[in-house]
Order: structure tokens, then C-alpha cells, then sequence
């Protein structure tokens, strides 16, 4: 934060150095701890990703994160999207023929993580583009769509998104209400999709709808569709102030007569819940990524500062009671990387499973929000003002709680999966 700045706001001499002095030393904090990939089980390859993108991030992204928050915008957004391209990233899952670097589910974890580790609105963003909209058309398209949309969405010249939920169908997203009604060689969608991670900057979106109202089940009826911004009847409507993740845009779409060429039908017509669950185990898994960054961006801040911020004549990090703080956030932080790292080398083995999808993302994020509450704690008054990054770690961290499924439709995937072993 600029001396100026604080200036304006009215504060004393005496007090204005020592806000600064206390912001300058977390900047220094935000250069990042070592992070120990050999007990995290990484090899080589993986630990120069994380090295590449982390320092990337750090020297390109970090500084702007507060600032970012504070504007509820990322005004470089598409170049630094282009950016991500260079570097492969965008396409981390992608084959090589259309741009994209052919690597694992891992790689794209590391580098959901590091992300997140500068700024974990980007992070959201980068997820929603990477995962949900380019491995799902990777995943599912035909050969004509992936060369059409991917390599623009790979360099980062596009951004693309996805579109599930509604005002009214969140968890239950089933029970969408957006129709898609055949008329010759297009079909003409009308409704709505609401809490849509990149909408307002999104060139290419992958929609749901219901294209038969009538199927028994419900979950039948439903068709994924390839939209184009540009398109007739497509637009957005003001993006939201969310509590946390700002300046990764969201929106409501609306769909007036919207006609979407039936030759951009991803996958099969009224066959679109197999696209939709299956993305959405891996978007779990891809996600769980940006709780690791945002533990692992509270403990760069926090532990510099308990050895730096002294009380009774020595640091507070000397205290028992602040060590257990450390403790209690590193081994959070490296419990859930272990139960990440491990799900995401199952899915690169081709082992996908629901049951672990949805727990890696359930017990990264309420360890986040954990970990994140205990940075507050660490930082005292200093934790509880908009100077300092604590309160924008714990507004981010409490949207991997909610978005991808909430918490509780988390532990009932989880429940039902055993008990589905005793019928």
C-alpha cells in the first residue's frame, strides 16, 4: 500500500510507520516458504512446474492481488491470460495438437495451487477456463469443435467458461430450467444461468439445458451446448459483488431466443448429465487446488510476521500458543495435499472416483477457511484490517465451501457411495 494512500486516510505519524513497516515485511512474506515436494511426492518435472509457475505468479500476479480484490476487477486480465498461454498452462490437459501441453491432472492441481498462492480470484477464474470449459470439450467434443475452439482458448486469446448452475438450481442442477427447443438446424435456448464464474469476459461457454422437459428422470433430458458470445440472443448481466473472490468475474447470462447451430451439441443430444458429472469430478479435483494456494498464502504471510511482531519484549512466534497456530496450519495444509496429490495421480492412472473427488474439495476447503481464521488470529489487529491479505484469504477460502457442490451435497456423495456398497 502506498504512504500516500495511507496518508489520506487520516493516520498518525507514529501509526503510519508502523502499518507500513508491518506491510512491507508481508510483502516480503508474499515471496513464498519453501514448500517440500519431497515429501509431497513430486518429482523433478513437477517440483520445476510448481518453481516455473510459482515464481511466475509471484513476480507477475501477487503484487496486484489486494488491489485486484479491492476493485472487484482484473483489468490485465487478457494479458495476462496470454500470458498463461505461453507458458502452457491453459491447455495443461490438452493434447499437443491443438496447442496444449498433453500433461496430467496433477500438473494442472500445481499449477491451480500456485495460481491461487498469488491470488485466488485469478485462480477461480484460471479453473473455470482450464478445466471446466477446455477439459471438458477435450473430454467431449468431436474433432470439428476441438479444432475450432481450442487453440484460441489454449493461447489465451479466448476465455472461456462454464454454465450449470441457475437462480434456482444450484446444488440440485437437475432441475435447470433453460430450455433448448430443436428448430431445424439450431436450437433456440431461452432462460438463464446465474452465478457464472467468467461470464462477463467469457468468449466460449459451455451450457446445459433442458432439451427434453419430459424425461423421466430429469437428468435425461439434459444437452450440452458450445456457445459463442457473439451469438444472437446471448448477452450478460452486470456482473456481482461477491464477498470473496473478486475479479473473478460473475454473472447471470440470459438466453432470448438464442440460436446455437446443432452441430455445437457437446456429446450426445439429451445425454448431457454424463458430460456434467463426469466434469464435475474432475472440476472438484482441479479446484481442491485453490485451497492448498490459499493455506499455503496465509503461512507465507503469517510466519514471517510472528517472527518479526513482538510483544513482552519477544516475538510472538516464540510463544507456545503461536507455535501450536503454525503447527496446527502446516499440518493442515500437508494433510490435504497428501489427500489431493494422491486422488489427482489415481485420475492420471485412469482411476477416477466420485467418492474422493468430492472429499479432496471438501476437506481442502474447511481447511482453508480453517487455516485461513487462525492467520487472522496470528496477525491480531493487524489480521482484522484491509491493509493486511488475512480477511481477503478467508473471504476467498469460504467460496470452495459452496461453489462445485456445497459442503453438505459433498458428504452425501460421500455417504451414498458407501452406502451403495451394502444394497
Amino acid at each position: 500500500m502506498a504512504a500516500s494512500a495511507v496518508v489520506r486516510r487520516g493516520v498518525s505519524g507514529w501509526a503510519r510507520r508502523r502499518l507500513l513497516a508491518g506491510v512491507l515485511q508481508l510483502r516480503r512474506g508474499c515471496a513464498g516458504l519453501a514448500v517440500d515436494d519431497t515429501v509431497n511426492g513430486l518429482s523433478e518435472e513437477q517440483q520445476q512446474l510448481r518453481r516455473t509457475i510459482g515464481k511466475f505468479c509471484q513476480e507477475h500476479l501477487a503484487p496486484k492481488a489486494q488491489e485486484i480484490d479491492q476493485q472487484n476487477e482484473f483489468k490485465e486480465m487478457r494479458e495476462f491470460w496470454k500470458k498463461l498461454g505461453d507458458l502452457g498452462v491453459l491447455g495443461i490437459t490438452a493434447p499437443a495438437e491443438y496447442g496444449g501441453s498433453a500433461m496430467g491432472y496433477l500438473d494442472h492441481v500445481l499449477v491451480m495451487e500456485e495460481i491461487s498462492r498469488a491470488s485466488a480470484a485469478v485462480g477461480l477464474s484460471y479453473g473455470a477456463h482450464s478445466n471446466l470449459c477446455i477439459n471438458q470439450l477435450v473430454r467431449n467434443g468431436n474433432e470439428a469443435q476441438k479444432e475450432k475452439y481450442l487453440p484460441k482458448l489454449i493461447s489465451g486469446e479466448h476465455i472461456g467458461a462454464l454454465a450449470m448452475s441457475e437462480a434456482n438450481a444450484g446444488s440440485d442442477v437437475v432441475s435447470m430450467k433453460l430450455r433448448a427447443d430443436r428448430k431445424g438446424d439450431y436450437f433456440v435456448l431461452n432462460g438463464s444461468k446465474f452465478w457464472i464464474t467468467n461470464g462477463p469476459d467469457a468468449d466460449v461457454l459451455i451450457v446445459y439445458a433442458k432439451t427434453d422437459p419430459n424425461a423421466v428422470p430429469a437428468s435425461q433430458g439434459i444437452t450440452a451446448f458450445i456457445v459463442e458470445k457473439t451469438m444472437p440472443g446471448f448477452s450478460t448481466a452486470q456482473k456481482l459483488d461477491k464477498l470473496g473472490m473478486r475479479g473473478s468475474n460473475t454473472c447471470e447470462l440470459i438466453f432470448e431466443d438464442c440460436e446455437v447451430p446443432a452441430e455445437n451439441v457437446l456429446g450426445h443430444l439429451s445425454k448431457g448429465v454424463y458430460v456434467l458429472m463426469s466434469g464435475l469430478d474432475l472440476e472438484r479435483l482441479v479446484l481442491s487446488g485453490g485451497p492448498l494456494g490459499l493455506m499455503q498464502a496465509v503461512i507465507d504471510h503469517a510466519v514471517p510476521y510472528l517472527h518479526v511482531r513482538k510483544a513482552f519484549g519477544q516475538k510472538i512466534g516464540s510463544f507456545q500458543l503461536m507455535q501450536g497456530k503454525m503447527a496446527d496450519m502446516y499440518t493442515r495444509l500437508m494433510a490435504c495435499r497428501q489427500y489431493v496429490y494422491n486422488v489427482a495421480r489415481a485420475c492420471d492412472q485412469g482411476h477416477f472416483n466420485s467418492k474422493d473427488c468430492a472429499g479432496v474439495i471438501l476437506f481442502s476447503a474447511e481447511c482453508a477457511t480453517q487455516v485461513a481464521l487462525d492467520g487472522i488470529q496470528c496477525l491480531g489487529g493487524n489480521g482484522y484490517i484491509n491493509d493486511y491479505p488475512m480477511g481477503r484469504f478467508l473471504r476467498d477460502a469460504k467460496l470452495y465451501e459452496i461453489g462445485a457442490g456445497t459442503s453438505e451435497v459433498r458428504r452425501i456423495i460421500i455417504g451414498r457411495s458407501f452406502n451403495a456398497a451394502f444394497k
